[in-house]
């Protein structure tokens, strides 16, 4: 642990063994820092590699901004968005006959959002959770990144990509394979499709892509896509749709139940670690995504449809 008096200060070590808890809000550790004048404030850098301001009271360094807190707060965003999410679900269907437009960019705002809380729980506990470890985790920071940074026409939901402005006359006769996989052992609730090609134009070098994660390097690339070929079962599915003919650009991957598996794989490790969840989105979610949900890649499911 790394302690700083100011921005031109050296840097100053904490021994992590002299931590002492005192209680879910407020941490406090002994340091060896003789040089600190009672009262001073500086900059903590916690285990999470979150800044936190604390000040020297007889030789004890206070948090005045908890490391719990803070992990309340992202988890409290991701379900909230969850939530919000599942009420533009419902409402889609009812609203698409009103305004088609309307309808498909509240939904794909909604589930971008989730993205985007994800990503931020993953800035806060990145430290405790192996994100990149999984590729129902990786995938979701893949994903979030490039929709964030959009300097690209990858990651466009089915709907954006065949449904808004009449866009499916451009497919007229195709037929494509949409793939999904089971929650409980039974077809996912809800289903919101994206394009398998674009994880390989994200990942795989060898297509020379001109859309590869930049931030990852060639063997981090392969890795991830290693993982997500065995883990979520693109290098089946991909060998299926061969067999029946489907281009790849065709194929489209249910990705509520990789997001579900995802969040399962987080919210279980921080309550492992002793997280209490906290607000009501987050308490309901809590149970389900903590002890009953679980998604079997393995057992992926496949409809095609055509475009008449």
């Amino acid at each position: 642990m790394r302690l700083s008096l100011g921005r031109w200060k050296p840097w100053l070590r904490i021994d992590e063994n002299t931590w002492d808890e005192k209680s879910t809000s407020n941490f406090s550790c002994r340091a060896n820092a003789h040089s600190l004048s009672e009262g001073c404030e500086a900059r903590l850098i916690d285990r999470l590699g979150v800044k936190l301001r604390v000040k020297l009271s007889s030789g004890i360094f206070i948090f005045k901004d908890s490391v719990v807190e803070i992990l309340q707060l992202a988890v409290r965003k991701l379900a909230n968005s969850m939530r919000i999410y599942g009420e533009a679900h419902c409402d889609f269907q009812r609203l698409k006959y009103i305004d088609k437009e309307e309808a498909i960019d509240n939904l794909d705002r909604a589930f971008e959002s989730k993205l985007e809380a994800f990503h931020s729980l993953y800035d806060v506990s990145k430290n405790q959770v192996d994100y990149f470890s999984s590729a129902d985790t990786a995938s979701l920071i893949l994903m979030r990144n490039a929709i964030h940074h959009r300097d690209h026409l990858l990651f466009n939901s089915w709907n954006h990509e065949v449904a808004l402005d009449e866009k499916y006359k451009n497919y007229l006769g195709a037929e494509f394979l949409l793939v999904d996989y089971p929650v409980l052992g039974a077809p996912s609730k809800m289903r919101y499709f994206y394009k398998l090609e674009d994880f390989y134009l994200r990942l795989d070098d060898s297509l020379s892509s001109p859309y590869l994660e930049k931030k990852m390097g060639v063997a981090k690339r392969a890795s991830l896509l290693d993982a997500m070929d065995s883990e979520l079962s693109f290098l089946e599915i991909k060998k299926y749709a061969k067999s029946e003919k489907y281009p790849i650009g065709q194929i489209y991957i249910n990705i509520i139940p990789v997001f579900i598996s995802a969040t399962c794989r987080v919210f279980g490790t921080l309550k492992k670690n002793g997280f209490t969840f906290s607000g009501f989105d987050a308490r309901v979610y809590e149970e389900p995504f903590t002890n009953e949900l679980e998604v079997d890649f393995s057992k992926f499911t496949h409809m095609p449809l055509r475009i008449l």
